[in-house]
């Protein structure tokens, strides 16, 4: 009675290069997985970068605006064309501006933030074919 196994010795028991039941054991991705990606702490930051980038330029131009109105009277007073102060025409500047930082919003996200996330999206598209493959 020596000899007698119990059932969990037999799953236990493994087959040289094989796993406990008997399959070769499964191939590991050559890549991290999805959400331990560096790819998706730099996209982080470029979208980070971005936001800093769109609101500097709102917020900055903002600022001079408000030092120029408080610390220079003489300049926003000063008249620019026939009755036009240039305090008016500052005032009026946040329009400009503002668009200016849609545009460098856009222009950052072309160049830096979406070709990172068509990547990850891409590789995405791959795990996920891999997984049904499985």
């Amino acid at each position: 009675m020596g000899n007698v196994k119990k059932r969990g010795d037999e799953e236990k028991e493994e087959v040289a290069g094989r796993g406990e039941r008997g399959h070769a054991p499964r191939r590991q991705p050559q890549h991290a997985p999805l959400g331990h990606h560096s790819d998706l702490r730099v996209l982080r930051t470029a979208y980070r970068w971005q936001r800093r980038v769109a609101t500097l330029t709102a917020l900055g131009y903002f600022l001079v605006f408000l030092v120029l109105s408080a610390c220079a009277p003489p300049v926003t007073t000063a008249r620019v064309a026939d009755g036009l102060p240039a305090g008016l025409l500052l005032a009026l500047a946040p329009l400009p501006v503002t668009l200016l930082a849609i545009a460098l919003y856009e222009h950052t996200a072309r160049r830096h933030v979406d070709p990172l996330a068509r990547r990850i999206r891409h590789q995405a598209e791959v795990d996920a074919r891999r997984e049904a493959r499985r």
